[in-house]
């Protein structure tokens, strides 16, 4: 159970981060071409 409940929380965190990542580069397309071009 509780091995369950850490991959669970582990998932949660990284899915989050993918998502204010997203919400980021969606703010900042810009920025992000320009890192990718250097």
């Amino acid at each position: 159970m509780a091995e369950e409940m850490a991959n669970y929380t582990q998932k949660s965190v990284l899915a989050q981060a993918g998502t204010a990542m997203l919400a980021q580069a969606n703010q900042r397309p810009q920025t992000i071409l320009s890192l990718i071009q250097q």
